[in-house]
C-alpha cells in the first residue's frame, strides 16, 4: 500500500491563504478583500497619517502578522539572511508603481485571485494583464535585464523592518493618539484583532517556508515550466472559490461586484504594470513583505516604496472608484509602465556593454 503523502508546502500555503482570506470576510473584513496587500498598505498609511482619509485608516493586524510570521519562521529555521544594496532607488519606485497599478485595478494580485474566486468576471482583464506583464518581464529577464546583485550586510540591517512590525503591533494594542483609526467605511470593516493577527502570523510563517509568490509562481512556470509555486497560486484560487461557494459569497458575473469597475482596458494595463514591476523586483507585493521579514533589505526598500505609493494613491487621488479609473490614475499607470520599460532596457544595454 502506498504511503500517504502530504501536499507540497506551497499548496498548503495557498489553501490557507485563499481559504483564510475568504473566512476573514465572514469575520468582518470587506467583501472580496479578506487579504489585499495594497488595501492594507493604504489603511496603514492612513493610520500613520501619511494620507488624510480617516475612512481608510487602520493598522491591519494581518499585515503585521505576515511580516512577523516570516521573521519568526526565518529565525527558527536559520534562514534569516541579511542581504541588500541592489539598486535601492529603482526598487523604491518599482514598489511605488506596483501599488499605483493595484490602486487603478482596485486590488493586489491576491485580491485579484479572491475576486475571481468569488465569481467577479471584471477581474479577468486584470488577470490577462498581469500574465502579459509577467511574460514581458520574464522575456527581458532571460535577455539579462536583472538588477544589481545583492550583498551580505551587517545583521542589524535585517532587524529594522521586523522592528517596525513590533512597533506597529504595540500601536495596535496601546492605540496612541497619533495613530488614526476610522470608524466608518472600509476601516471599520475588519475581523477581530486576535483572529486577524493569528491568520497573518500563520500565513506569514508558511509563506516564508514555501516561498509562495503570485507573480514568481507564474514567472517560473512561463520560464522553466516549474510547477511548485504555480501550484500554490492555483491553490489560492481554488480554495477561495470553494469557501466562497460554501459560504454563499459566490456571485458570478460583472454586475454588482464590490470594489470593481468596468474599465477593462485600464484593469489590463494596471496589472501589466504590477506584473512587470514584480518580475523586476523578484516578487509580488505580498512576497516583498515576506522577504522583508526574513532579512532582505532590498525588499524592505521596496516596502517603503509601496507604503509611499499607498499614501499617494489616496492623497493624489490615483485610486479607481466603482465608476472607473480617474485621469490621475491613468497618467500614473502610463508613467509606471514607461519607468519599468526604461529600467529593463537600461540594464539590458549595460549588460551588452559589459
Amino acid at each position: 500500500m502506498s504511503r500517504f503523502k502530504l501536499p507540497d508546502l506551497s499548496i498548503i500555503t495557498g489553501i490557507v491563504l485563499g481559504g483564510g482570506a475568504v473566512m476573514l470576510t465572514l469575520f468582518g473584513n470587506p467583501v472580496n478583500s479578506g487579504i489585499c496587500i495594497s488595501c492594507f498598505l493604504e489603511n496603514l498609511a492612513g493610520a500613520l497619517q501619511l494620507q488624510d482619509s480617516v475612512r481608510m485608516s487602520y493598522i491591519r493586524p494581518e499585515l503585521v502578522g505576515f511580516l512577523l510570521g516570516a521573521f519568526f519562521m526565518a529565525k527558527q529555521n536559520r534562514r534569516f539572511r541579511v542581504t541588500g544594496g541592489s539598486s535601492p532607488l529603482i526598487r523604491f519606485f518599482l514598489g511605488f508603481f506596483m501599488i499605483v497599478g493595484c490602486g487603478v485595478f482596485i486590488g493586489c494580485p491576491i485580491k485579484m485571485l479572491l475576486r475571481l474566486g468569488a465569481g467577479d468576471l471584471t477581474a479577468v482583464a486584470a488577470l490577462l494583464g498581469m500574465l502579459f506583464g509577467i511574460w514581458l518581464g520574464g522575456k527581458y529577464l532571460r535577455a539579462g535585464s536583472v538588477l544589481d546583485r545583492a550583498q551580505n550586510l551587517p545583521t542589524i540591517n535585517g532587524y529594522i523592518l521586523p522592528g517596525i512590525g513590533f512597533l506597529l503591533l504595540l500601536f495596535l494594542f496601546l492605540k496612541p493618539a497619533f495613530v488614526q483609526q476610522g470608524f466608518s467605511g472600509p476601516a471599520a470593516q475588519h475581523a477581530p484583532l486576535w483572529i486577524s493577527l493569528a491568520v497573518g502570523l500563520l500565513i506569514g510563517g508558511l509563506a516564508q517556508r514555501s516561498g509562495l509568490c503570485i507573480t514568481g509562481g507564474i514567472r517560473n512556470f512561463f520560464l522553466f515550466r516549474e510547477k511548485t509555486l504555480f501550484s500554490g497560486v492555483i491553490a489560492i484560487f481554488v480554495s477561495a472559490l470553494m469557501v466562497s461557494l460554501v459560504s454563499g459569497q459566490f456571485n458570478l458575473g460583472m454586475e454588482a461586484q464590490p470594489g470593481a469597475h468596468h474599465s477593462h482596458l485600464w484593469s489590463f494595463l494596471a496589472m501589466v504594470l504590477v506584473g512587470l514591476a514584480a518580475v523586476i523586483v523578484d516578487g509580488c507585493p505580498f512576497r516583498q513583505v515576506i522577504k522583508a521579514g526574513e532579512g532582505d533589505v532590498d525588499a524592505g526598500i521596496t516596502c517603503f516604496g509601496m507604503v509611499t505609493g499607498a499614501a499617494m494613491v489616496i492623497t493624489w487621488q490615483l485610486r479607481s472608484t466603482s465608476a472607473g479609473p480617474v485621469f490621475n490614475g491613468q497618467i500614473a499607470t502610463l508613467l509606471g509602465l514607461i519607468f519599468c520599460l526604461t529600467v529593463i532596457l537600461s540594464y539590458r544595454k549595460a549588460r551588452v556593454k559589459r
